[in-house]
């Protein structure tokens, strides 16, 4: 298994191409795993989790 790599939203929306406020929904639905918040507020996800679903997404 991976070691997380803890971004915020932004970040992994940048990485991904992905929109923050889709993510944001990912986090509410439970599709991702919150890993608390930044200082600035922001989410924080596990950037490995979200390219492995967006890939199951993709297939």
């Amino acid at each position: 298994m991976n070691t997380p790599l803890v971004v915020d939203t932004h970040a992994a929306a940048a990485a991904t191409g992905t929109r923050p406020g889709t993510l944001r929904q990912w986090l509410r639905r439970g599709h991702l795993t919150h890993h608390g918040h930044d200082r600035a507020g922001r989410a924080l996800v596990d950037l490995h989790e979200l390219q492995q679903r967006l890939a199951t997404k993709a297939a």
